[in-house]
């Protein structure tokens, strides 16, 4: 019984064949590519933090670092990202019956531009989008930065399964 398990298992994994693309060890698809950049996201709208280009950047370059074996190189690498942050509100949500808001949202959008250099087929422009809303008791300005790095996590993971994790 076992050496027939053994025998499916071993022939599964012969049937994936290369037709499956190139992965790295942590299950990316990266083309065979072995280097990677990204650029430092551009604050599109006036009202973007000056600290959310940073953190959002490398938010990404993190992320790609920590579940690829790609290595990270400043411009040219042959998987290149690139991203606007287009979208920047900061807004009332919940109103209570005294007319004032329980929760603020903020909302960032970031439009990225990503290029395979390996597999054109791959390339993307894509807007990405998450918000998270904080208690109206709290001052925005000293959660900002814990804020922008939850943001930061949740984009970097769409923008990684949207070019990387494409199965």
């Amino acid at each position: 019984m076992k050496r027939l398990a053994l025998l499916a298992l071993v022939a599964t994994l012969l049937s994936a064949g290369p037709g499956c693309g190139v992965y790295s060890p942590y299950g990316a698809m990266t083309s065979g590519a072995t280097t990677f950049s990204v650029a430092a996201f551009e604050p599109v709208t006036p009202l973007a933090s000056a600290t959310a280009s940073l953190i959002l950047t490398e938010a990404l370059r993190d992320r790609i670092q920590r579940q690829t074996t790609l290595k990270l190189v400043p411009e040219g690498g042959e998987l290149r990202f690139a991203a606007d942050i287009v979208e920047w509100t900061l807004a009332p949500i919940n109103a209570q019956g005294n007319e004032t808001a329980a929760a603020n949202r903020l909302t960032i959008r970031v439009a990225v531009r990503y290029e395979n250099g390996r597999d054109v087929s791959q390339d993307f422009e894509r807007a990405f989008s998450r918000f998270v809303d904080i208690p109206s008791d709290q001052d925005f300005a000293s959660v900002e930065e814990q804020v922008l790095a939850d943001l930061a996590e949740q984009l970097s993971q769409d923008i990684f399964n949207a070019s990387l994790g494409n199965w």
